[in-house]
């Protein structure tokens, strides 16, 4: 009997329990369902449970060991390598469960496991209120806080997982745990960065901040080619330099895109007027071709890349960490892996850094899974198209951008690691955090249950 039969078979058996919906191959809405962020994805699972409460989730997990199939876990579909969507297994689908309850005068959020972050920004600030969440809002909170958790308020309240009180977990034997510092100590040390390897988090408990509605972004761009390209690297010297006196309310940024601008600047969260006292020194770093200065609501901010990182385009990319800056890597950033080193040409990728420090670095390195709180900024290269036909050259190019750097990194992202291997996973974990991350897995899955991910192996017993 076939995998597809066999899954038909249960799905009977379970559809009728379910709160939410089951989706087969050949159901309505089966292809929009198993339709990912990256449409390099294109895998047909066994069975879509589109679960409308923990009860679902349950019976997911539960069928998919009956069935002996892979899992792969849905929230806002944003993983690169699409593990959300796994061939002729069983997708968990959370995304019917996006809610978001605020309680603003404990200055907590409950944020349900399918959620975006759009949504859990939009409920705190109605109170004018946020924690860390990432730059795109339509990803979902669950991956984004499960690896760690980088956006604009970070430097000024620590990561997303830093923020986390307790999660809600299913574990790998159907079970619903609560893990907090008081409850699963273990588990929920696990959780703040170490992936999706333990569970599936169907609740988060977020610690909110008093942050206002208001933010300012200011950007000045320099070519990087022609008679003024060096204005670009001497701007880049300048903006690093920075860098060490930079207020934790702004996190700075540098990019260079498909117009072979170099723009650097910073993003401000909090009263534009005090955001504004930094522009002279961001106007000392030379004569732009142009500056852009916009007084915006957080709101607006969290959307800004939106369309940038819409859906139903194909993608890739690769990314480090930086402890340090020197001359040399900002040369190559402007070069992007190109063979001449000009930083021009076609299907070169989008590249980016953005500052770390300040409160990030302010948490002991043992207090989490994350292994890179020492960074000076975060680099990515990243590059989109809609074409198969450039498959290999688009991949090909950020390969060799993120090369170009790599004898400057410090390790990388979890979240930004395109390589689904053990030496991805090494790249993101100190020896000492993947020894206690084993020992996690161990504990909690020791049949590696849940392995579409950054995957951690538990020990053989």
């Amino acid at each position: 009997m076939s995998i597809m039969t066999t899954s038909a078979s249960a799905g009977v058996r379970i559809s009728s329990a379910l709160d939410g919906q089951l989706l087969l191959p050949g159901d309505a809405g089966y292809d929009k369902a198993r339709t990912v962020w990256n449409a390099l994805v294109d895998r047909r699972p066994a069975m879509i449970v589109r679960c409308g409460s923990v009860a679902d989730v349950v019976a997911a997990v539960r069928t998919a060991r009956d069935l002996d199939l892979e899992i792969g876990i849905r929230c806002g579909g944003h993983s690169a390598l699409g593990f959300a969507v796994p061939d002729e297994g069983v997708m968990i689908d959370l995304s019917p469960m996006g809610g978001v309850r605020v309680d603003p005068v404990r200055r907590r959020a409950w944020v349900q496991g399918g959620a975006l972050l759009g949504a859990l920004d939009h409920a705190a600030q109605r109170y004018g209120l946020a924690t860390t969440a990432g730059n795109v809002s339509h990803t979902g909170v669950g991956g984004l806080t499960l690896g760690g958790g980088m956006g604009w308020l970070a430097r000024q309240y620590r990561l997303t997982c830093d923020n986390v009180i307790s999660f809600q977990v299913v574990t790998a034997d159907g079970e619903v745990v609560r893990a907090s510092r008081h409850s699963h100590p273990d588990l929920y040390w696990a959780l703040r960065g170490g992936g999706g390897n333990f569970g599936v988090v169907t609740e988060f408990e977020f610690r909110l901040h008093p942050v206002g509605t208001r933010a300012l972004l200011a950007e000045l761009s320099f070519p990087v080619s022609g008679a003024a390209a060096g204005r670009a690297l001497d701007a880049l010297r300048g903006w690093r330099d920075l860098l060490s006196c930079a207020p934790r309310q702004a996190t700075f940024t540098a990019s260079i895109g498909s117009d072979g601008m170099v723009v650097v600047g910073f993003v401000w969260v909090g009263d534009p007027a005090q955001g504004r006292r930094l522009l002279p020194g961001l106007r000392a770093l030379g004569r732009p071709s142009a500056e852009r200065v916009l007084d915006l609501s957080y709101l607006e901010l969290q959307r800004m890349s939106d369309s940038v990182q819409k859906h139903a385009l194909r993608r890739y990319s690769e990314g480090h960490y930086l402890r340090e800056l020197p001359d040399e890597a900002l040369e190559a950033f402007l070069g992007r892996g190109a063979s001449d080193g000009s930083g021009g040409g076609d299907f070169l990728p989008n590249a980016d850094f953005q500052a770390y420090g300040g409160a990030i670095a302010d948490v002991p390195d043992q207090d989490t899974p994350f292994s890179h709180r020492d960074a000076l900024v975060e680099f990515g290269a990243g590059t989109s198209w809609a074409d198969p036909a450039q498959d290999d050259v688009r991949i090909a190019s950020a390969r060799r951008c993120a090369a170009a750097l790599d004898q400057y990194a410090s390790g990388a992202y979890v979240n930004f690691v395109n390589d689904a291997g053990a030496e991805g996973v090494l790249r993101a974990y100190s020896p000492e955090k993947l020894a206690r991350l084993t020992a996690v897995k161990t504990a909690y899955d020791p049949d590696n249950v849940f392995h579409l991910n950054h995957n951690i192996k538990p020990v053989r017993r």
